[in-house]
């Protein structure tokens, strides 16, 4: 797999309205559990869980970037950062 690096990939990181979706398969307790979360936190939906997911999960294996950052937090805390 290809290591993430931000200058390589700095065209995708820095056009902040561009929206990539993707298929993917969650375990059955998983979206359950999600499908739970959301019925008991309206201002949730399942791409801001899925997002805030992903992001927390490069920052914590060392992936830094500013973008991440404010999507992470964004999401966390019902941010929206502009510049």
């Amino acid at each position: 797999m290809q290591e993430l690096n931000y200058d390589e990939n700095s065209k995708v990181l820095n056009h902040k309205d561009d929206v990539i979706s993707f298929k993917c398969e969650l375990q059955e307790n998983l979206q359950k559990a999600m499908k739970e979360f959301v019925e008991d936190h309206p201002n949730w939906d399942q791409y801001r869980i899925l997002q805030a997911a992903i992001a927390g999960f490069l920052m914590q294996k060392g992936f830094q970037n500013r973008d991440l950052t404010r999507l992470y937090i964004g999401n966390m805390f019902s941010m929206n950062f502009k510049d």
